[in-house]
């Protein structure tokens, strides 16, 4: 398994496990309530997600960089949306 398996499983478990709703766990880490993650607030998802520290910054830029279609550099919920499809469907 490589490591972005491990940390999409890593993070499938957190989502499935603590939250009722994708929605729910994506308005827990919205610490503004803006309707968007900031790299600040996924860094604080991958924290709950058990991700290490060392790569939680990189790992939080990349999905970021992968899933922020608008290109405002935060994670709004319909991004937010694709991603946990992608990985609780794949």
């Amino acid at each position: 398994m490589s490591t972005k398996d491990q940390i999409l499983k890593k993070i499938q478990i957190l989502i499935t496990n603590h939250f009722r709703t994708p929605e729910e766990a994506f308005n827990f880490f919205d610490d503004n309530g803006d309707q968007k993650l900031s790299k600040s607030e996924i860094k604080d998802l991958l924290k709950e997600a058990e991700i290490s520290g060392f790569i939680r910054g990189i790992v939080a830029s990349k999905l970021i960089e992968g899933y922020d279609k608008d290109g405002d550099n935060y994670i709004n919920w319909k991004e937010f949306q694709a991603a946990i499809d992608e990985i609780l469907y794949t």
